[in-house]
């Protein structure tokens, strides 16, 4: 334990933990637009990466002139979720990466992710990820305020008793970013150079420019970043 750079390590889940983003992303473009928003999937991406749905209400509200109700968000989940069992894997690396991490850090690893509870499960149990994390999930739907607020990783950082400047938060979008900075935690930027993850997210420079310390590219760098 005397090696850890850092007393927690608090990972984004959508992008870093798991390969959901192309998935979700295309769905989300394919129900605005049977809501009557014509949209690209590459405009969809550049709205919603990174962010909750239900945080773009007043958007996508005015851009459909429809009610953003529970019920659409129900099906949204629903689709959401049997699409993510269906085509979802885990980020290529993440788990000897994490059996790494958990080596050093033992219980002091959580998630803290913007997605809602039901999707974290459904996505961690998926890939196998849920038992390095069992009971150190946090969600910002439950949150006061979503990123690019700091909440999330607040409540993540008090649950496992480290102050939130002794935290590194591992981050793949500039949302995500801010809101670590926010929190005071140390903020490394995921940035894989694989042609999809570039043409959604771009090469990392948008994370340095949002206060990213650092950007890596593969997680098989990542323990040697903790340790």
């Amino acid at each position: 334990m005397t090696n850890r750079k850092f007393d927690a390590v608090l990972f984004d889940c959508d992008g870093v933990l798991v390969d959901s983003e192309p998935i979700v992303n295309r769905l989300l473009c394919e129900m605005m637009n049977d809501l009557g928003w014509k949209l690209t999937l590459e405009e969809s991406i550049h709205l919603f990466l990174g962010k909750a749905v239900r945080d773009n209400k007043d958007l996508i509200e005015h851009h459909t002139g429809k009610p953003l109700t529970d019920e659409w968000m129900l099906h949204f989940r629903a689709r959401r979720d049997a699409a993510l069992v269906d085509q979802m894997l885990a980020t290529e690396g993440i788990h000897d990466a994490l059996d790494a991490i958990t080596a050093c850090y033992g219980t002091k690893i959580a998630v803290a992710s913007g997605a809602d509870r039901g999707k974290l499960e459904v996505m961690l149990g998926k890939v196998g990820l849920m038992k390095y994390f069992e009971g150190r999930i946090f969600s910002g739907h439950e949150m006061p305020r979503s990123k690019p607020h700091p909440d999330v990783y607040l409540a993540a950082a008090a649950a496992l008793g480290v102050d939130p400047k002794r935290c590194v938060v591992i981050e793949d979008t500039p949302t995500g970013v801010k809101a670590g900075v926010a929190a005071g935690a140390t903020v490394f930027g995921f940035a894989p150079t694989d042609p999809i993850r570039v043409a959604m997210h771009g090469d990392g420079d948008d994370l340095l420019a949002h206060g990213a310390t650092l950007v890596f590219r593969e997680m098989g760098a990542l323990a040697g970043l903790l340790v």
